[in-house]
């Protein structure tokens, strides 16, 4: 090689390598910026780390500060987030075991539960969706969720998201609300009284019985007003309660009025009605308890009419009563009068057995004219003939005793001191002597006892009179209280005396009734209302 081509080569290898130390120089320069960018790069993803850790924090603490329970669940209902909240309320905590919320709707919801899903996936909300589910404890609890889906950076569901809020309490509420809304539907419907809602005077609902009681249908009723259904002359009594109620100034009426049936036949009834008002206090409807009172008006007509007819027949029974008693005892006295005649004027001639008959002539005679006496005492007993004053029945014992007869081995006595009472002095009076003479009369031992007493109830006195005499059977005991029915064989008894003391016992609305053991003695007992 000669030198020409050894400068040459020199040449060349100085160029090749300037051109490689400047080549590693911009390699360097390029190595310097990628670094730098890499160092920019680094610090800028550390600042979004950090910004992203904070947002996450924020974002956690109002996940957690949530009242009402809040989870978090991926597309197959698998939990991947919940508050605490939701972990009390459900019982499961996430993050110590897995929870498939599917698993614990009730099978009763599960079809609505996968469609109300379906819904939320494909409108991204769901708003009041209402099931129910069980909790880990067994509890069954009614839920209401609002959820929404989560959403990846391409718009893809990821997951979704829900607050849940316990109702339980307000769906028992709603179910027993719903419930008594049906029984009282039920008793409504098969109440014996019409019950009828009106609003301004249209008729928007009737159960059954009114409907059969005035022979529509329900339908068409509701086609009618009260006023259509209405005698003409209860029409302005009726609107002017009416306007009177809707003002506030009634909150309930009752009136008697006609209804007219489908067929025209008209229906007298009592009518309640009460107004049921709003929270303003405002009346938003009336109820109406109609009750059928024909048969019950028409009996008390003929209630009155027959007291009428009574009133007239005790007023000619007593007229005839008197009538009868002068007709009766005017023979009687020509009869006993004759009787004495022949006494008197043929005692020298008549024997034994004829003055004997003579007598019982006399005794039967006044026999006769005790039981007219009775007759007319117990005739003449009726309310209108009361004259109720305030009696002291002490001095009324005490009169009685000075006049009947009393044996001198027979003690009246009154046990307590008897009470003033406001009754007729007249038949008080009759009341006592016939169970005060009643008593006397059948005492045969010695020493012979008639007790007086009296208590006082809330109502009533009742008194007592009891005596050691004879007694009475069994059998006796209701018998003697009717007219001309007596005990025993006593001649002197008319049969008429208890029968007295009964009618006066019920007319100061009383009870009378006795004790008795034969051979020991007697007690009546009777009330007499204050």
């Amino acid at each position: 090689m000669d030198s020409k081509e050894v400068t040459l080569l020199k040449r060349a290898l100085e160029r090749q390598k300037k051109a490689r130390q400047q080549a590693e120089r911009i390699l360097e320069a390029k190595s310097k910026e990628l670094y730098d960018v890499t160092q920019h790069l680094q610090q800028t993803n550390n600042k979004l780390e950090n910004l992203l850790t904070e947002k996450a924090s924020e974002l956690d603490g109002e996940f957690i500060n949530i009242i009402d329970p809040y989870v978090v669940m991926d597309l197959q209902f698998n939990v991947l987030n919940m508050n605490s909240s939701a972990k009390k309320f459900l019982g499961y905590d996430h993050t110590k075991e897995t929870l498939n919320l599917s698993k614990i709707v009730h099978h009763d919801f599960m079809e609505y539960t996968v469609q109300s899903f379906e819904s939320l996936i494909e409108v991204g909300s769901l708003q009041n969706y209402r099931a129910k589910i069980c909790t880990k404890n067994k509890t069954e609890k009614w839920i209401q969720i609002n959820a929404s889906i989560i959403y990846d950076s391409e718009r893809k569901p990821i997951a979704a998201q829900g607050i849940v809020r316990d109702i339980t309490q307000e769906m028992e509420v709603k179910q027993l609300l719903s419930e008594q809304r049906k029984q009282l539907d039920v008793i409504v419907e098969n109440s014996p009284l019409s019950i009828v809602l009106t609003v301004d005077g249209k008729i928007i609902k009737a159960n059954q019985t009114f409907t059969e009681l005035l022979g529509y249908s329900e339908r068409e009723l509701k086609q009618l007003s009260v006023k259509d259904i209405s005698a003409a002359e209860d029409v302005a009594s009726s609107k002017e309660l009416m306007d009177k109620m809707n003002n506030g100034e009634l909150d309930k009426f009752a009136v008697v009025k006609t209804y007219f049936k489908k067929d025209g036949n008209p229906v007298l009834a009592k009518t309640l009605v009460s107004a049921v008002k709003n929270e303003a206090g405002m009346v938003d409807y009336q109820v109406a308890l109609v009750e059928d009172i024909t048969n019950q008006k028409e009996l008390e007509n003929q209630k009155e009419k027959l007291l009428e007819e009574l009133e007239k027949s005790n007023e000619g029974l007593q007229e005839y009563a008197h009538i009868v008693s002068h007709d009766l005892k005017s023979p009687l006295r020509s009869v006993s009068a004759l009787a004495s005649w022949l006494s008197e004027d043929y005692s020298d001639k008549l024997d034994e057995n004829g003055k004997f008959n003579l007598q019982q002539i006399q005794e039967k005679v006044e026999g006769m004219d005790r039981l007219i006496d009775g007759i007319l005492r117990y005739s003449s007993i009726n309310d209108a003939a009361l004259d109720n004053t305030l009696i002291d029945l002490n001095e009324v014992v005490q009169d009685i005793k000075e006049i009947i007869f009393v044996p001198e081995h027979v003690n009246i006595k009154l046990l307590n001191p008897l009470p003033s009472i406001r009754v007729d002095k007249t038949k008080v009076h009759q009341l006592f002597q016939n169970l005060i003479s009643n008593a006397v009369v059948h005492i045969e031992r010695s020493p012979g006892v008639v007790a007086i007493d009296a208590t006082e109830t809330k109502t009533h006195w009742q008194f007592s009179i009891k005596d050691n005499g004879v007694g009475i059977a069994k059998e006796y005991h209701e018998k003697i209280f009717k007219v001309f029915q007596s005990m025993g064989n006593n001649e002197r008894s008319t049969g008429i005396g208890l029968s007295i003391v009964k009618k006066i016992v019920n007319l100061y609305q009383g009870k009378i009734w006795l004790e008795s053991e034969v051979g020991v003695g007697t007690t009546f007992y009777f009330t007499l209302k204050k």
